[in-house]
């Protein structure tokens, strides 16, 4: 029954009419993020947190949520009419996206396209306020020993799915637990790190550090890859519903998609990008044509598409009830919900209501209007990818420039953001990722927190941790997931060793 309070309530937090506008714009530019190769929604998250300081913490969360989820919509344009993909996410929609629109069905593609992510993400919503509630009532029993614990089993988890080296990972986890000792101490008030500058003395700004490593670095990245041509296949103006034949073969990916996705979504560090591959190679195995794959298969395009937007769905139910965030995105948004004064956790939905409860309905506003937004724009979209990207940068460059400095006014922003900027270009160059060092970042010091706290109420002792039941547990998730790796490379060497 109290679900179904909170969801009234909700509601009548997201259709507030500066609410809709706000979420009309997160998803209008988070389908704009899509559809532009190379930006992402954390580089945009990243450069538009500034101009929510202004804003309600609930307009502003959903504005930047609406980003989050409008981006899956908007990357499979391109991927089908372009085979660019415009979010990482839609990668495997160019496999048979773009074979349909080589064959003239462009529109049926680009229609499935949008519905199966309107009802995946639907789907994903509901369980999302089912579930979310029951995972507050088990947080509302967490102390101290057991939110270091489970921290610490996040920024674990994140560098086990890292798509890269895991040990390029836990160095970027331990940058940034290092980033995050940066100024004062939150128990004994005493400034760390600091070397006489004064921009350091609150600590290294979450903003200039996210807008750096996700929005500088990439336009530094795409500089490099200008030039060369793209086929562009004229954006069609009718037959964007799919046939009967297409809903058939269809209607169990899309299911399908959707459950992988949503759980998927859950784990830290799996995500959207994972969970469209994942949906890709499931439809393929359980398909009587595999052989067919990357020719055409409407299955390629509506699976992955489910997937990534049930992810993306999955992926708010860590952060709002734990205040853990599954991927790069939702730690810029945990820093976000931060900014604007706000714990994500278990008593979020106590002290804050309004953010849980609107930021959850307000998702079902944005997949209507999302749904509404992508069929009738497909040809304003397909034309700003003929817009060259030497015109696109400055811009870019300049909007990270302000949102640095107009944090706290300081210049020393605009520097930091610039150092962090060229950083992460040498650290995608070189791969390593930046997630695990913004997680690490924005969860650190509340690490370091409960850590003392921890053992302040054990008198100096480490046993509090794995005397009681919930944080043992985590401790003992988190030691196998790091030996995993370890154990299936000694028996590998022992095969290959066997076998010689």
């Amino acid at each position: 029954m109290e679900i179904f309070q909170g969801v009234l309530y909700g509601f009548q937090v997201a259709l507030q009419p500066i609410n809709l506008l706000y979420c009309f714009l997160g998803v209008f530019i988070g389908t704009l993020v899509g559809v532009l190769p190379g930006l992402g929604p954390a580089a945009a998250i990243a450069l538009l947190l500034p101009s929510t300081f202004a804003v309600s913490p609930v307009s502003a969360i959903i504005m930047l949520a609406g980003i989050y989820y409008g981006a899956m919509y908007g990357g499979s344009t391109t991927s089908i009419l372009v085979n660019i993909p415009g979010e990482a996410a839609s990668v495997v929609t160019c496999m048979d996206g773009y074979a349909m629109a080589r064959q003239g069905r462009a529109g049926p593609a680009l229609g499935m396209a949008a519905f199966a992510s309107f009802i995946a993400g639907t789907l994903s919503i509901v369980a999302l306020t089912f579930l979310a509630p029951l995972l507050v009532r088990v947080g509302l029993s967490f102390g101290p020993p057991e939110y270091f614990a489970l921290m610490l089993l996040g920024i674990t988890l994140v560098t086990y799915f890292a798509r890269g080296s895991m040990l390029k990972a836990l160095m970027m986890a331990g940058v940034g637990l290092l980033l995050g000792t940066v100024g004062a101490d939150t128990i004994s008030g005493r400034q760390r790190f600091v070397f006489g500058i004064q921009t350091l003395a609150d600590g290294v700004g979450r903003v200039p550090v996210i807008m750096g490593l996700f929005g500088v670095s990439e336009v530094l990245l795409n500089l490099e890859q200008i030039g060369g041509t793209r086929e562009i296949f004229a954006a069609p103006t009718r037959g964007l519903l799919p046939n009967r034949e297409d809903w058939r073969r269809s209607t169990i990916p899309i299911l399908r998609g959707s459950v992988l996705g949503f759980f998927l979504g859950i784990l830290p560090g799996a995500g959207a990008i994972i969970a469209s591959f994942a949906a890709y190679a499931v439809e393929k195995r359980a398909s009587k044509h595999p052989e067919r794959f990357g020719t055409g298969m409407i299955e390629g395009v509506a699976g992955p598409e489910a997937a990534n937007n049930a992810a993306a769905g999955g992926a708010f139910i860590p952060l709002l009830t734990l205040g853990i965030p599954a991927n790069a995105v939702m730690a810029i948004l945990l820093g976000a919900l931060m900014i604007h004064g706000l714990q994500p956790g278990p008593l979020l939905v106590k002290q804050a209501p309004d953010v849980f409860w609107g930021i959850i309905t307000s998702m079902y506003v944005g997949n209507v209007m999302l749904l509404i937004l992508n069929l009738p724009l497909i040809g304003l979209w397909v034309g700003l990818l003929k817009v060259p990207y030497q015109l696109l940068f400055p811009f870019i460059l300049l909007f990270c420039l302000i949102g640095s400095y107009s944090v706290s006014n300081n210049v020393g922003d605009g520097i930091v953001m610039w150092v962090f900027g060229i950083l992460g270009y040498l650290m995608k160059k070189f791969d390593y990722e930046g997630a695990p060092l913004i997680l690490a970042m924005v969860i650190g010091p509340m690490m370091e927190e409960t850590l003392r706290q921890s053992l302040i109420l054990s008198a100096g002792s480490f046993a509090i941790f794995v005397s009681r039941p919930i944080s043992a547990g985590f401790l003992v998730a988190a030691v196998v997931l790091l030996m995993l790796p370890l154990v299936r490379r000694r028996a590998a060497a022992l095969r290959t060793a066997d076998a010689e």
